[in-house]
C-alpha cells in the first residue's frame, strides 16, 4: 500500500486517531435497543425500527464532523509550517514533501 492515496482529501476535525470505539459504542447501544423492543412485541404488532439518532449522536463521538481540505491549501500549510521549522533549504523542502505525503496517504 505504499503507493496508495486519499482520493478526496477530507479529514475529521479530531485530535483522535480512530472513531472504531465511538463506533462499537453506537452499535451496541442500538442493537440493545432493537433486541428491548423485539422482546416486548406482542405477536400482533409490528415492529419499528429504533432511529439511528435516538441513540447516540454523531457530535458526542471523537470527530466532529469532516471538513475538505484542498490541495491547494495543503501546500499553502505544508509551505508555512517548513518556513517556521525548517532551518536550511533543503530541510525545508523534505519537511514539505513529508507533510504533503501524509496528508495525501490518510
Amino acid at each position: 500500500m505504499s503507493r496508495s492515496r486519499r482520493k478526496l482529501p477530507i479529514f475529521g476535525f479530531t485530535t483522535a486517531r480512530s472513531e472504531a470505539g465511538d463506533k462499537r459504542l453506537w452499535h451496541k447501544r442500538w442493537r440493545s435497543r432493537q433486541r428491548d423492543q423485539l422482546a416486548t412485541l406482542r405477536p400482533d404488532d409490528d415492529p419499528i425500527p429504533v432511529q439511528h439518532r435516538a441513540v447516540s449522536d454523531t457530535w458526542d463521538m471523537a470527530k466532529d464532523g469532516k471538513s475538505w481540505f484542498a490541495p491547494r491549501r495543503q501546500r499553502a500549510a505544508a509551505e508555512r509550517f517548513a518556513d517556521r521549522r525548517g532551518e536550511s533549504p533543503p530541510e525545508r523542502k523534505a519537511l514539505k514533501a513529508r507533510l504533503l505525503a501524509k496528508w495525501r496517504s490518510k
